[in-house]
């Protein structure tokens, strides 16, 4: 019985004891720190090399052990010691020093490892916070070069903890003002309630972050990009409002953007930005910057809370799209233009966060979304955009076309609104009334010349009475692009080449893609009837398909590569479900109102073009043949005359056999005319 008792008051002592000894310890330690400044002689000992690492690892460990005796959420005398004592305030102070040499390396791995290892809250501490904010005002300053480890460490684990307790963003951020804590006891260890301050570029933890975004070592640069992800991801929009309001976020992540663009070269090649990949070369690595913080920019901004991304969008659009590109895109010289025009493309391919994408939009395209009027330009970078796809550099005009073909694969409903269907909602380029026999498109000597027992001409013309929108069978559409290309100048079947159906796989992932894109669009099934549709001015088909159909009427005398860059462009339009668009791309059977025009139409006009001239070439089948082979790689490419002619052929011939494709996997338009 006796040996019990004597054991039960032993434990009760040894339970007892260590507070005291943990505290005699804790400033035994905190003591033997501040001695050495008294002491030490030799100013160029390194930190390392003196006893301050070990105490600090002591005075970690008796923090976390005390911690692991009381209660959780009551802090020990040591704790007590630390706040009162205003050590953290002390520490950071001799981490700016930097003495000893390596000093801050030191108080920044004390300060990670006390603020991840202590439960007890304690940023919302005066004599916590603020020497944090003092720590991160260092960051970046030449004394602190060689730590970038360890501030990536730091501000971890504050991201960290406000991502537990989004209100401790504001202690964070907190520029100190007003009058101090008196000292005591009571005071220090209160918590004080931090009121917001208005964006300054004082130090803190956004530009430590950002300036560790911008770190040459990849992992630290990485580790800050996942920690500020983390911050502008914050549900609670208190914290979202007062990182937009206390912090420069938006504009330092937009003039690092600015500031990489300003370094591309205005001599890349447009190439090198459609070939852009995360690894390039040497000469690249100012584009590869360029477009690896583009990228990052719009995951943060999908991932951000609303009030951050749409304020980040918001400082992206004034500085950088009207800030710096919409100049360049205005100027005169072709170097620049053609420099802007492909960065813009890439840019335009890289953004898929709806915020951004939706500015970007609109930058480009203007909101209007009324039917065009002929020469109307109320949105002057529209209308240069757009005029550039029929530059007389063919560069200029290719790299424009390419930019358009991007902007059409976005997910974005205004951008083929604003290129082609504002123009089509009323179907003005429909015969109202019945046609008046007169000599037509179809009955041009050109054009039935290549078609003897085609069978086209049966399907030539609407029967009196049809529906004045046509809508042939999917058979018969289909047969009617197949068709207009005469036998004599086609050349796929002589290569043993597959019909259109080598391009159907293609045409049913560019159809599908579309339908997804605009499920959520609302777009109809069916055409509006024709006595709802009140057109109020003539037919007007709109600068962009203006722009396509001209181009389309030269085929015959453009460069290859722009003829093959214009047809995709079409394309793509004539694959979206938009019941008008697929009429007036794809229906052969349309009677068109006088002076109208759509792609059928302009492909038979360049049909009788084509006839006519082949007829004056000598020799053309044999040439065709061989310019095809050329193309293909068959045979080694050598000059000839009318070899752009014979290209146009080829690209012609294709471009119909994927229309065909188009419309046979579209399927026929639903409903009632």
């Amino acid at each position: 019985m006796l040996s019990r008792l004597g054991a039960l008051l032993q434990q009760v002592v040894e339970t007892r004891e260590p507070s005291v000894d943990l505290l005699e310890a804790f400033t035994e330690h905190w003591k033997g720190i501040t001695g050495y400044y008294l002491e030490a002689t030799d100013e160029s000992v390194p930190a390392r090399q003196t006893d301050i690492p070990w105490r600090l690892k002591q005075m970690l460990d008796i923090l976390v052990y005390e911690e692991k005796q009381h209660p959780a959420g009551e802090a020990g005398p040591c704790l007590e010691y630390l706040l009162q004592h205003k050590v953290l305030e002390t520490l950071s102070t001799l981490g700016k020093a930097e003495y000893p040499p390596g000093m801050r390396q030191q108080v920044l791995l004390f300060f990670s490892r006390v603020l991840g290892q202590v439960q007890h809250p304690l940023l919302h501490y005066l004599n916590v916070h603020r020497p944090v904010q003092k720590l991160l005002q260092l960051s970046g300053d030449r004394l602190g070069s060689g730590v970038e480890k360890e501030e990536a460490q730091f501000v971890a684990v504050l991201c960290t903890k406000i991502k537990q307790d989004p209100t401790l963003l504001a202690y964070i951020l907190e520029v100190s003002k007003g009058a101090e804590h008196p000292s005591g006891t009571a005071a220090a260890a209160s918590p004080r309630q931090a009121e917001p301050s208005p964006p300054r570029r004082d130090s803190n933890l956004i530009t430590s972050l950002m300036g560790l975004c911008k770190s040459k070592k990849s992992r630290v640069a990485l580790k800050a990009r996942e920690n500020l992800l983390l911050l502008v991801g914050l549900a609670q929009e208190a914290a979202a409002a007062c990182l937009v309001r206390s912090s420069t976020l938006c504009q330092l992540l937009t003039e690092h953007l600015c500031d990489l663009y300003s370094a591309v070269p205005t001599s890349t090649d447009p190439a090198d930005v459609l070939a852009l990949e995360r690894a390039l070369p040497q000469p690249h690595e100012n584009l590869a910057a360029f477009f690896g913080w583009l990228d990052y920019l719009d995951e943060l901004v999908m991932g951000a809370h609303p009030v951050v991304a749409d304020a980040i969008t918001e400082a992206v659009e004034e500085k950088f799209f009207q800030g710096i590109l919409q100049p360049q895109l205005l100027q005169m010289s072709e170097l620049d233009v053609l420099s802007a025009t492909a960065v813009l493309t890439g840019t335009v391919r890289q953004i898929r966060s709806p915020p951004l994408l939706r500015c970007l939009v609109l930058f480009l395209l203007g909101s209007d979304r009324h039917p065009e009027t002929p020469g109307d330009t109320p949105h002057p970078l529209r209308t240069q955009l757009i005029d550039r796809c029929n530059h007389l550099s063919d560069e200029i005009s290719l790299a424009s076309l390419r930019l358009f073909e991007e902007l059409l694969r976005k997910p974005h409903e205004h951008v083929a609104h604003s290129l082609a269907l504002r123009n089509l909602q009323a179907r003005g380029y429909l015969q109202r009334s019945p046609p008046v026999p007169d000599e037509d498109l179809e009955e041009d000597p050109y054009f039935t010349d290549g078609f003897p027992d085609a069978g086209f001409g049966s399907a030539k013309k609407p029967l009196p009475g049809s529906a004045p929108s046509g809508k042939g069978q999917v058979s018969e559409v289909v047969s009617s692009f197949l068709c207009l290309v005469p036998e004599e100048a086609k050349t796929s079947s002589c290569m043993e080449e597959g019909g259109y159906d080598t391009y159907v796989h293609d045409a049913l992932g560019m159809v599908q893609a579309c339908r997804a894109d605009a499920a959520p669009w609302g777009w109809p099934p069916a055409p509006r009837p024709l006595d709802a549709c009140y057109p109020e001015t003539a037919f007007y088909e709109g600068h962009f398909l203006k722009v396509l159909f001209d181009r389309m009427t030269r085929i015959l005398d453009q460069p290859y590569s722009l003829n093959l860059q214009v047809t995709s462009v079409l394309s793509r339009l004539a694959a979206f479900p938009h019941p008008h668009l697929h009429e007036y791309l794809l229906d052969p059977y349309l009677n068109l109102a006088p002076g109208c025009r759509s792609l059928f139409s302009v492909l038979v006009r360049v049909i009788g073009d084509l006839m006519q001239r082949l007829q004056r070439v000598p020799h053309f089948r044999a040439k065709l043949l061989l310019v095809r082979r050329q193309l293909m790689g068959l045979v080694p490419g050598e000059q000839m005359d009318h070899a752009m002619l014979f290209k146009g052929v080829v690209v012609l011939e294709e471009f119909c056999k994927e229309l065909a494709a188009i419309a046979l996997v579209k399927g026929p338009p639903e409903g009632p005319p």
